[in-house]
């Protein structure tokens, strides 16, 4: 549930993509080459934006978007961000449609995904589409890292990281994909993110930005290029650490029952960037993104409090 937090100094920045996520969760395994039953829901997604919402439901009262869609979807997108409490401004692209993922979620205890992504109009956001009053009463900006896959959301995540450091606002950096990261290189990826003052890797991401499986030892590794890393190890917690060396870990929180793991790490890190904002410690804030992250598990999609209808989301979809 939402945490009451302290109102902060400033207001949290993200900018990242929004996407429709078209969510089918099946029981059974796949069936190539024939019909395999499944439960399918179209809803708001893009970890940027489930980053912002989750910011906001966990107390930041003032969350602010930076993102690029498609004709085709931006009022409905509009809508449920302003629902879900965050600002947008939605850059519509008018050659390109909405981005949109296809996850496949096992129905089983695990409730393991898979995605099928078409990044569309979200990786089009371009330097031309930031301006520095966005920084205006903003205390931090969080960059999601699909940004850095694309040329030209490349340039403009560029943009904004170096208007925040000027600014003496702190970065922020979930790298988003491990599969994207090993397509666009490792050294590229931490080159583009030179700068950012926090790293925000799942397990399997900061595996793949450094070659070792243990997320401690990922994590101390990292951080002695980032100033704090923390790595999310889904059911194993998360793991801190500054200066090269791991400074807490904490136990996954207990989840009611496990529907869909999409969004998971979205939500851990709203919350933790919420607590962070509001003043509470390093080692706190993973604890309160542990427990977002086992609210998130419990529902379907990515985002917090979304109440669905007939397979989309109520007051219509794209």
């Amino acid at each position: 549930m939402a945490r009451e937090l302290r109102r902060s100094a400033g207001g949290l920045l993200v900018v990242g993509d929004v996407v429709t996520d078209i969510v089918a969760r099946h029981r059974t395994p796949l069936a190539p080459g024939t019909d395999t039953a499944a439960a399918i829901r179209v809803v708001p997604g893009g970890a940027g934006a489930n980053v912002a919402c989750w910011a906001a439901h966990w107390g930041c009262p003032d969350v602010r978007l930076l993102g690029r869609v498609g004709a085709d979807s931006a009022a409905w997108h509009e809508a449920a961000l302003t629902r879900a409490g965050v600002r947008a401004r939605l850059v519509v692209d008018t050659e390109a449609p909405t981005g949109t993922v296809i996850c496949l979620v096992d129905g089983g205890a695990g409730a393991e995904r898979t995605f099928l992504t078409d990044s569309g109009a979200s990786l089009r956001l371009s330097p031309a589409d930031w301006s520095p009053a966005l920084l205006d009463g903003v205390a931090w900006l969080h960059l999601s890292g699909y940004l850095f896959f694309a040329e030209p959301s490349r340039a403009a995540a560029g943009v904004a990281l170096r208007a925040a450091r000027a600014r003496g606002v702190p970065v922020s950096v979930d790298p988003a994909s491990a599969g994207f990261l090993g397509e666009l290189g490792v050294e590229r990826f931490l080159a583009a993110v030179e700068g950012a003052a926090v790293l925000l890797p799942s397990g399997d991401e900061a595996e793949a930005l450094t070659g070792l499986p243990d997320p401690a030892d990922a994590a101390a590794r990292l951080s002695r290029r980032f100033p704090l890393v923390v790595v999310t190890a889904g059911a194993g917690g998360a793991v801190a650490a500054r200066d090269g060396a791991v400074i807490g870990r904490t136990s996954s929180a207990a989840a009611a029952g496990v529907r869909d793991t999409t969004g998971a790490g979205d939500a851990f890190t709203g919350a933790f960037l919420a607590s962070r904002l509001a003043g509470v410690g390093v080692l706190g804030a993973v604890e309160e993104g542990c427990r977002a992250g086992a609210e998130a598990v419990g529902q379907v999609g990515g985002r917090p409090g979304e109440t669905l209808s007939g397979g989309t989301l109520s007051g219509g979809a794209p």
